[in-house]
């Protein structure tokens, strides 16, 4: 699925073919947060993107305040305790973190699958 890039930002591209408009959201970011835009055709749509973006960046400068990214780098998972385990046995063995060694595992992946 295509997606809107723009400093560091990801925007979702969505249709609504009863009203004939183009909108979508900024991802990865807090939900209370919601950065959203629309428009009449893809120009548009990428002009307001773009537009809510830059909006937040000069938000967040005027005040202050640290922004927010689309996917900070912070993931959360549950896994069962016996995977977790063997993951620290790994991560231990090989001389790595535990993050270290999940972080290179999913690249291994990814290298092999096409996003």
């Amino acid at each position: 699925m295509e997606k809107l890039e723009y400093k560091g930002y990801l925007g979702s591209i969505e249709y609504s073919p009863k009203d004939n408009y183009f909108y979508g959201s900024v991802l990865g970011i807090p939900k209370n947060l919601a950065i959203t835009y629309e428009g009449e055709n893809a120009t548009d749509l990428v002009l307001d993107f773009k537009n809510g973006v830059d909006s937040y960046l000069e938000f967040c400068k005027e005040r202050g305040a640290k922004p927010h990214k689309s996917y900070n780098g912070v993931l959360n998972i549950r896994i069962p305790s016996e995977i977790h385990c063997k993951i620290a046995v790994i991560a231990e063995n090989s001389g790595k973190s535990i993050n270290s060694f999940i972080r290179e595992s999913i690249e291994s992946k990814l290298e092999s699958v096409e996003v």
